[in-house]
């Protein structure tokens, strides 16, 4: 596969974000995959920038990362207010079965990490009924609490041993981009980040409405489900990411160097 062209991308409160699509976002994970590299794919929404903006290390984890996709609609509407007219949503959950689709396609095989033993299990059944011929390689649901060295190395020989050139991630924001932080390099495989896509496509948790999502309320409707895990998130972050990017906009529009980071 032909290496893709380089992508246009804006900075968002100092956190990268690519101007991508679905397909061009399956382009270059096959094109990575294909390689053996060793990559990880971020899907970036409201809380990961913001997450970011207060935590330096994990800004450095994004900037590392391979490639940044405009998850939320939040951060769509930014890209096309800092030049990319035509930009569209790149959402987690999606890129995973579009990804699905292509994998089954071209025979790449995947692993899922990430979730429970039950969500796994049906996910894995999922995934096989919607996508005939899609390599599950292998899954695994580690403990919910931080790993051992030993663990994670246990973690790691197992994904390499599967032969998977693909491992969905699904550990939740910020944990699973630390996790596929510290594999690079170390992981002939692209990490794709897809926080609880694995609930969703298991039927655990249900999705928003596509129309809620059109209109970025698809926040409004998991805090509705779980204000009381979720309720930081969305009633301190999402209104300092407005005010904190209109500043940066404002910023820029009247020729300021620096209005924030």
């Amino acid at each position: 596969m032909i290496e893709p062209a380089p992508l246009a991308a804006r900075s968002i409160l100092g956190v990268r974000i690519d101007g991508t699509r679905y397909d061009d976002a399956c382009d270059r994970i096959q094109h990575w995959a294909e390689q053996g590299q060793s990559a990880y794919v971020v899907a970036a929404n409201v809380h990961v920038v913001m997450t970011a903006y207060w935590d330096a290390t994990y800004r450095q984890v994004l900037a590392k990362a391979a490639l940044v996709t405009p998850d939320g609609m939040p951060l769509v509407w930014g890209l096309r207010l800092l030049g990319l007219a035509s930009q569209t949503r790149v959402y987690g959950p999606d890129l995973m079965l579009a990804w699905c689709d292509r994998a089954a396609q071209t025979q790449i095989s995947i692993y899922l990490y990430g979730g429970t033993t039950a969500t796994l299990e049906r996910l894995r059944t999922t995934l096989t009924e919607r996508f005939p011929g899609l390599i599950i390689a292998g899954d695994y649901a580690p403990p919910f609490r931080p790993l051992t060295p030993a663990e994670e190395e246990a973690d790691r020989a197992r994904i390499a041993a599967s032969g998977a050139r693909v491992v969905f991630v699904g550990l939740g924001c910020p944990k699973q981009e630390f996790w596929m932080a510290r594999q690079w390099g170390q992981l002939a495989a692209v990490m794709v980040g897809v926080g609880a896509a694995f609930d969703f496509h298991s039927g655990t948790v249900s999705q928003a409405p596509r129309w809620m999502m059109g209109l970025g309320l698809e926040w409004l409707y998991r805090f509705s489900r779980e204000p009381r895990r979720l309720w930081r998130r969305y009633c301190v972050n999402n209104p300092a990411f407005v005010v904190l990017f209109g500043l940066q906009v404002l910023g820029q529009r009247l020729g300021l160097k620096k209005v924030i980071r």
